[in-house]
């Protein structure tokens, strides 16, 4: 008989100990360590035979192996496929995680639903019944009319966890494109620890991802996330797929983005915005117009900073606001942007503009639900912040780019060409950047640029007097 015994593994990192651990060593996790039985390995493989991921494997010279760089299964959401790099790449993996309710299941539902005219969609659900997704897929497919569309044929639904009866479910349906929802439900029976545990989501993610590559199908795996935004089970899941996802966004706003921070197969840190609606997830060809739609002209306290969101330039409001505060320590909240970037902003202003601000109470929030996280905001949110204080309204048709310095000067920043060509595109006038000290090339036509050396010179222009 096989031998067992029995560790401690961490739920957080997936750090094993022999022993029970209040706390992780690793990452710090209170009452994280859960006790597993582990079942000594005597498989052929441990005692020597090596298997690669399609048997056993021979090495093959470059020329000799099949596959082009441009193929690629065609996505119909075009938001989505600008995410995913230009389409789906065959035998993939791709991990996809969100806040619960944000809208991952509808938004895999709804793209295989769209996908399954031209190819042959297996979805797995370990949280849902048949008709259950029935029901969202009939709600999906309900035009504006009320009229309702034909369901798709080449659509097969299905509630299984047990992965080796979804395997076999796979070769029977063979489908080009797989969805499991979600990992942290399916569970190998040969393994003794329950599903969800770290053991079991590593182990599965690796079963698909064998499968993906020699199958050739593509596969998407649905992820929960952790209280502090990340990807629930072991970090190992993200480095075992070859694209990580996240679907963001404020569960009080309609919006949402879906943000790649991996991609084997396309650019990292590109941005699908869609609007959450009654028929699914919309697509927004155009953020940026559809972020500055309520925006109120001529308010003090609102700014336009010009992001980059991978290779997509974002025009945001930033509203700034200052009120006298009724305590001791004065309170900075920021609603989109880092906390610590927004002492550094108030710091300048204070030290090297003369604002005072030791007494005033500081709240910046950026419209939409979007976060910030690029330094190329700086110029905006201390232009907002000013604006406020001294309630001096900024241009209306203005937006602002630069990094600010601790000595109170500007920063250039990348990709700003792009930048100024969309605040055209919008009808922004007049765009404030950094001061170029070595010209190469002239800046693009149809907008007028103000250059500044320092937040001082930017803000005179900025502020209506």
């Amino acid at each position: 008989m096989a031998k067992t015994k029995t560790r401690y593994v961490c739920q957080e990192c997936g750090r094993s100990s022999p022993k029970a651990l209040g706390r992780c060593p690793q990452c710090g996790a209170w009452d994280s360590m859960v006790e597993e039985i582990v079942e000594a390995n005597t498989s052929a493989q441990s005692r020597g035979s090596f298997h690669g991921l399609g048997g056993f494997s021979t090495p093959k010279r470059l020329s000799e192996i099949e596959g082009d760089s441009d193929e690629r299964i065609h996505v119909p959401m075009m938001e989505f496929s600008r995410v995913l790099g230009g389409g789906v790449v065959p035998g993939s993996i791709v991990l996809i995680g969100g806040d619960p309710g944000i809208g991952k299941s509808t938004l895999m539902l709804q793209m295989t639903m769209k996908m399954a005219g031209s190819n042959r969609v297996l979805y797995v659900s370990g949280e849902e019944s048949e008709r259950q997704i029935k029901m969202r897929a009939l709600r999906l497919l309900r035009g504006a009319d009320g009229e309702l569309d034909s369901l798709p044929d080449e659509l097969y639904l299905v509630t299984e966890t047990n992965l080796d009866a979804i395997i076999e479910h796979i070769h029977a349906v063979k489908p080009d494109l797989l969805v499991v929802d979600s990992i942290q439900t399916v569970y190998r029976p040969d393994l003794e620890s329950s599903a969800g545990s770290v053991t079991q989501v590593r182990e599965s993610a690796s079963k698909l991802r064998e499968l993906a590559k020699t199958s050739g199908i593509a596969v998407f795996v649905i992820g929960h996330v952790t209280k502090k935004g990340t990807i629930a089970g072991p970090r190992v899941l993200e480095h075992i797929v070859d694209t990580v996802l996240y679907l963001e966004g404020d569960r009080f706003q309609a919006y949402r983005l879906l943000r790649s921070v991996k991609n084997r197969f396309g650019a990292t840190s590109e941005v699908g915005v869609f609007e959450m609606q009654e028929r699914g997830m919309v697509e927004i060809s155009n953020p940026s117009e559809a972020f500055l739609a309520e925006r109120m002209v001529n308010a003090p306290g609102s700014a336009i900073a010009v992001t980059m969101e991978g290779t997509r330039p974002l025009l945001v409001e930033i509203q700034g606001l200052t009120t006298h505060t009724n305590f001791g320590n004065p309170r900075r909240t920021p609603n989109g942007i880092d906390f610590n970037r927004l002492l550094l902003i108030t710091a300048v202003l204070t030290r090297r503009l003369n604002v005072r601000l030791s007494e005033q109470d500081v709240f910046v929030n950026v419209v939409g639900g979007l976060r910030v996280d690029e330094p190329a905001a700086d110029l905006a949110v201390a232009a907002a912040i000013t604006s406020s204080m001294r309630d001096q309204p900024i241009r209306a048709d203005l937006a602002l780019i630069g990094e600010l310095g601790l000595s109170g000067e500007l920063r250039m920043v990348g990709q700003i060409d792009a930048r100024l060509r969309e605040a055209a595109s919008l009808g922004f006038k007049k765009v404030i950047v950094p001061r170029r000290l070595q010209r190469k090339e002239g800046w693009p036509s149809g907008i007028e640029i103000q250059e500044a050396r320092s937040l001082q010179e930017a803000l005179k222009f900025a502020l209506i007097e």
